[in-house]
């Protein structure tokens, strides 16, 4: 495939006779409807074979490899390029067949209440997985677990050869509670009872891993919690059973908040069988404008993660959403809608606003007016910016990634982990 960054007055019957692609290759591969217009700046898939490339005016060494979602190393290489910077309109360029890394892929999905269980975004998604989450079974103060309709998405994993993971929350009704943690971990028989629940509902429904996702953990519940995981790892490894956890984007090890301080990433590398960094939400919909999963703080958070955890037991976070903020930000007031890639392009077309790129955060952004004149700001993920973080993925050499959430649809998503990598499935 090719991803290419739409100009004015391109169409997508124009894209296909110049790709030799019929129009309907190009809206299948984008999850486009027949009448949509494009967008300029907007991304699009191109489901081409390619073996070589004609620069085009404009063009960089870099720019290419992007495209093609190989290195700029290699590209170099494989056409005996001394000096990047000196590639001219008309030269052709030899695009080399990337040998694909296997990696695993977790995506969580929250159970539908449709007829089916399991929403059609979430649905379609499963067979381009490793494990599928259901989203989440809550602790209780007691150490029981909430109930989850759970039963539709772990037969569609089974059906897809995706494994199911059990997720567990210290959710109080639909917010993190620090209290919760407290409590549960300062009576020895609360934690030994959750242990047991836990073990009890991953056997009954055929779990075949698990994922802690303890958000502000106390600091002073630091110890405790560390050895609660490592009690809990020992009680799921002696039933054949892996587990994770989550852990928030720190990026040095003093970083301040109590979203930071009750976690330790060295502990946790040691103890999980793998952990999943959370590495999205600097722009979150109660906070400022800005980008939902910046590339150069990804970097940031996955440089400290990789000083204290082996690349082979880091998991990648990836957002498959964006956010559509109005302005003026006011703390506290109109938070943020979350939107779709497609939407988010939808939304552009619609009130006649240009994509632009940022090539620091390597993420999609646009502004523009509403009916009612409020203006808005809107950060999204597209094609170049996933493949932007999957190259950190093969840079480090990392053992997957996991995207939240399933229900959001993103076909452009799915089309270029593909295009990158081999997923592996442990299910026969």
């Amino acid at each position: 495939m090719q991803i290419y960054t739409v100009k004015q007055r391109d169409t997508i019957q124009s894209l296909a006779q110049l790709y030799n692609l019929s129009p309907e290759d190009v809206l299948t591969a984008n999850g486009m409807m027949s009448l949509e217009p494009l967008v300029a700046g907007q991304s699009l898939i191109l489901p081409v074979q390619v073996n070589n490339h004609q620069v085009i005016p404009g063009e960089s060494l870099w720019t290419i490899s992007q495209k093609y979602g190989v290195t700029l190393q290699e590209l170099a290489r494989v056409n005996h390029i001394t000096n990047p910077a000196l590639i001219l309109p008309g030269m052709r360029l030899r695009i080399p067949n990337t040998h694909k890394m296997t990696i695993e892929v977790n995506g969580y999905a929250e159970p539908s209440s449709s007829a089916t269980g399991i929403s059609a975004p979430a649905a379609a998604a499963v067979k381009h997985l490793t494990f599928l989450s259901p989203f989440s079974y809550q602790v209780r103060p007691d150490g029981s677990i909430s109930s989850l309709y759970d039963q539709p998405v772990i037969k569609e994993a089974y059906r897809n050869r995706a494994a199911p993971m059990m997720v567990i929350t210290n959710f109080d009704g639909y917010a993190y509670s620090p209290s919760l943690v407290h409590f549960i971990l300062s009576i020895e028989s609360v934690t030994e009872r959750l242990i047991q629940q836990i073990i009890n509902v991953m056997r009954a429904n055929r779990y075949w891993a698990l994922n802690v996702d303890f958000a502000f953990v106390p600091a002073a519940d630091r110890k405790l919690y560390h050895q609660f995981l490592e009690r809990l790892a020992g009680s799921l490894h002696a039933i054949g059973c892996l587990i994770s956890s989550t852990l928030p984007p720190a990026s040095s090890p003093d970083e301040e908040g109590q979203l930071y301080e009750g976690q330790d990433y060295a502990v946790q590398g040691r103890i999980m069988d793998f952990v999943i960094l959370m590495t999205y939400e600097w722009g979150w919909s109660g906070g400022p404008p800005m980008p939902v999963a910046p590339k150069n703080e990804v970097a940031k958070v996955l440089n400290y993660a990789l000083s204290l955890i082996p690349a082979s037991k880091i998991v990648l976070g990836m957002p498959l959403y964006g956010y559509d903020w109005t302005l003026p930000y006011i703390p506290g007031q109109d938070w943020a809608l979350s939107i779709s890639s497609n939407d988010a392009v939808r939304r552009a077309a619609r009130y006649g606003a240009s994509i632009q790129y940022d090539p620091v955060a390597e993420s999609p952004y646009y502004g523009y007016r509403d009916e009612y004149g409020r203006d808005h700001q809107v950060w999204f993920e597209d094609a170049r910016s996933v493949q932007a973080k999957l190259d950190l993925v093969k840079c480090y050499h990392l053992r997957g990634i996991s995207g939240w959430v399933l229900d959001v649809p993103f076909p452009a998503f799915w089309q270029v982990l593909e295009n990158n990598f081999h997923v592996q499935k442990w299910m026969r």
